[in-house]
C-alpha cells in the first residue's frame, strides 16, 4: 500500500506542475494576443502617416517643378 500511496502522490505532483504549465502557457497566449491587436492598430497608424507624408512629398514635387 506504501508503494500505491507514493505512486498516486507524485502523480499528483505531476498533475500540479502540468497545471501550473498550462496556466502559464494560456497566460502566455492572452498576452500575444493583447500585443498583437495593440501593434495592429500601432501598423495602422503608421500606414495612414506614410501615405500622409507621400501625398505631401507629391504636391511639394509639384510645387518645385513650377519654379
Amino acid at each position: 500500500m506504501a508503494q500505491i500511496d507514493e505512486i498516486l502522490t507524485q502523480v499528483g505532483e505531476i498533475g500540479l506542475w502540468l497545471q501550473a504549465l498550462g496556466i502559464v502557457i494560456i497566460l502566455m497566449i492572452i498576452f500575444n494576443v493583447i500585443s498583437f491587436i495593440f501593434n495592429r492598430k500601432k501598423l495602422k497608424e503608421l500606414n495612414t502617416i506614410n501615405k500622409n507624408v507621400q501625398r505631401l512629398e507629391r504636391k511639394i514635387d509639384q510645387i518645385i517643378k513650377h519654379f
